[in-house]
């Protein structure tokens, strides 16, 4: 059975897709079946595999219609036992066609139902907001991995974003658990680096992964060619950085 993980901050720019495609390379390479849902209208997560966005016919967008199933929108990637739902800029439409709908948070849940047991790991790729998207990924979700930047600004807004999990957990998903908060853009020369890191541990102690991912240049590179970090620069500290994620995810989960 499936473990459905949502990545979610509403802040732009923390690192949410590049963890979400190089932790799912990453996991596929480790031998495990995974599912990326591209759930973001900027649809980078579905480009960063090397998918032609203009090209997508059936996504995240007609799942969420249910004018397709989820087993239509499959698509294989270039990356080891990894498959994608992608998305398109059609998908900023959702939010207004939603909004009548009865029981217009669960729809992806719902879509979702099918496909879970031919999966380890589904991954959803969240937009950088906390709307009608977000909350479906985080309803149809098993647990919710926060990345946090190493920067100025990191714990602004998390309180808002924790807020809203507590909500999702009481109205719309009981189950719903924090699988960790993940540290990114991680810079050890910088002073700013290493008081963040200070400043989330104590503040959250267990609920911080022990992997931190640090700057890297070829993470920043790799989406342009349309690659994961592990398929286009296997020695990279950006791929160390996610194999060591994925390995804590899996260890964390066969307890």
């Amino acid at each position: 059975m499936g473990k459905i993980i949502a990545i979610a901050n509403q802040k732009g720019g923390v690192g949410k897709t590049t963890t979400s495609v190089n932790l799912a390379a990453s996991l596929g390479v480790l031998e495990k079946k995974v599912l990326l849902i591209d759930a973001d209208p900027q649809a980078n997560a579905t480009s960063g595999l090397g998918i032609d966005v203009e090209a997508v016919e059936i996504g995240t967008y007609q799942l969420l219609e249910h004018s397709a199933s989820a087993k239509d929108a499959i698509l294989k990637t270039n990356s080891p036992n990894l498959d994608l739902i992608p998305s398109h800029i059609d998908l900023v439409a959702i939010e207004i066609e939603l909004v009548d709908k009865d029981s217009r948070e669960y729809m992806l849940k719902k879509a979702l139902k099918d496909v879970i047991p031919l999966y380890d790991y589904i991954l959803i790729d969240c937009a950088p907001s906390l709307g009608l998207l977000t909350l479906n990924a985080l309803t149809a979700a098993h647990s919710v991995m926060i990345p946090i930047q190493c920067e100025y600004f990191a714990l602004e807004g998390l309180g808002k974003l924790l807020n809203t999990i507590k909500s999702v957990q009481k109205i719309h998903n009981k189950e719903l658990d924090i699988e960790g908060l993940l540290l990114t853009m991680y810079d050890s020369r910088l002073r700013l680096s290493n008081q963040v890191v200070e400043e989330v541990k104590k503040h959250f102690d267990t609920m911080v992964f022990k992997t931190i991912i640090q700057r890297n240049v070829r993470l920043s590179e790799a989406p342009s060619y349309g690659e994961s970090i592990i398929s286009y620069d296997a020695d990279s500290k950006g791929a160390n950085n996610y194999l060591s994620l994925a390995q804590e995810l899996i260890e964390k989960n066969s307890k």
